[in-house]
């Protein structure tokens, strides 16, 4: 993915939200299997990629049509409409995306969010998100123009209630009708994909990125983050373990290099909400000890994998396995997206530099506090 754009410097920017800010697939996933297990079938995730982006009734039509429903779309909406505004409380903000618009909100940066769900829909959606409707100048729904996206309409809407130029407007957008309406209203786009392996088809896009870890907002002409130390971003930690499993990826015999695999499976609804990545932070292994630590997650496109993998490092040597073990991770910080490399030895030499920042930023006090916390500790004793 492309994080080297040419651009133009920008004092608006128009958001997307559902995929792009806040983790709504997930719920829509949970909604969607419950009720489709009334008609003996099972949610399995087909067409995604045609409803991303699409309007509510539009998606429900696929839906209808993918799952041979017996029922009108309309139908459709009526009787699932209610689980989702129920379900709108367990929905999270996606990686950077609180980050994003606390940044740009306290630099006076004018923002709109601009959603083809309708406006009641967005609003509920909001209310859960303490700061996030404050934040936005001007807040757009599809019902509130006569077309949703791809039509250019609703960010050309937005630019105009902003009083700005579209030509001075930043869209950022997850799905590729959202990329389409944005380029097609005469502004510059930055797409982070919500859906695995979609990035080569965002060919429309000024720029590509991993996630909203990677967004530079200096290329547009927009106040810098100022939060990275040592080539790495703090994050808000979030905690995992489990047992150590034999695996492979970057703990290969091929690589050479010793890692604690862990079951990608028992930790799938924790990596689904993890933008794919290289990261930094603490392991703590029973009867051993707490070491630093540089794991990986994503896709692993050198083994071309199925799953979202996760593979931690730990950064010390040890003289024999450790499988079966039980591990806890504190991860603590972001150094870079996920990465496909040209040999093997580009991908060594890349892990071997990952190794050099996460040692050193470690030592630093926004991630060594994190060294001691009971999570930690209480692997120890197990």
């Amino acid at each position: 993915m492309d994080n080297a754009c040419t651009t133009q410097s920008k004092s608006h920017v128009l958001l997307d939200l559902d995929g792009t800010l806040l983790d709504t697939d997930s719920v829509a996933e949970e909604v969607l299997k419950e009720f489709l297990a009334k008609y003996d079938k099972q949610w399995d995730g087909r067409g995604d990629e045609q409803r991303l982006g699409k309007r509510p009734l539009e998606a429900a039509a696929l839906i209808v049509e993918d799952y041979q429903l017996p029922c009108t779309a309309q139908q459709f909406m009526t009787e699932i409409w209610p689980s989702f505004e129920n379900m709108w409380c367990k929905a999270k903000p996606l990686p950077g995306a609180v980050r994003l618009i606390k940044h740009l909100h306290s630099h006076g940066v004018p923002m709109a969010l601009a959603s083809n769900s309708p406006r009641k829909n967005i609003e509920e959606k909001l209310f859960y998100q303490q700061g996030w409707k404050e934040s936005f100048s001007v807040i757009i729904g599809g019902d509130e123009v006569e077309e949703g996206k791809p039509s250019p309409q609703i960010f050309l809407e937005a630019a105009k209630k902003l009083q700005a130029e579209p030509p001075s407007c930043l869209v950022i957008e997850d799905s590729l009708v959202g990329v389409t309406a944005g380029k097609a209203a005469g502004m510059e786009v930055v797409a982070v994909p919500s859906i695995k392996k979609q990035a080569s088809l965002y060919t429309e896009a000024n720029c590509v990125l991993n996630c909203l870890f990677d967004l530079r907002p200096e290329r547009w002409g927009l106040p810098p983050f100022e939060d990275w130390i040592a080539n790495s971003l703090p994050i808000e930690p979030w905690y995992i373990g489990g047992p150590v499993i034999k695996g492979f990826g970057r703990g290969s015999k091929i690589l050479g290099i010793p890692t604690a695999n862990l079951s990608a499976d028992e930790l799938s609804s924790t990596l689904a909400q993890q933008a794919c990545g290289v990261y930094l932070g603490w392991a703590g292994l029973s009867t051993r000890g707490i070491y630093k630590m540089v794991m990986s997650i994503g896709w692993n496109p050198f083994f071309d994998n199925t799953k979202k993998t996760i593979e931690p490092w730990l950064l010390h040597e040890f003289d024999e396995d450790f499988y079966g073990e039980e591990l806890r991770l504190v991860v603590v910080g972001y150094i870079r997206p996920e990465a496909k490399f040209p040999s093997l030895e580009a991908l060594i030499e890349k892990i071997h530099e990952d190794r050099r920042i996460a040692e050193e930023a470690l030592d630093l006090l926004p991630y060594s506090q994190y060294q001691d916390v009971p999570f930690l500790r209480t692997a120890l004793s197990t």
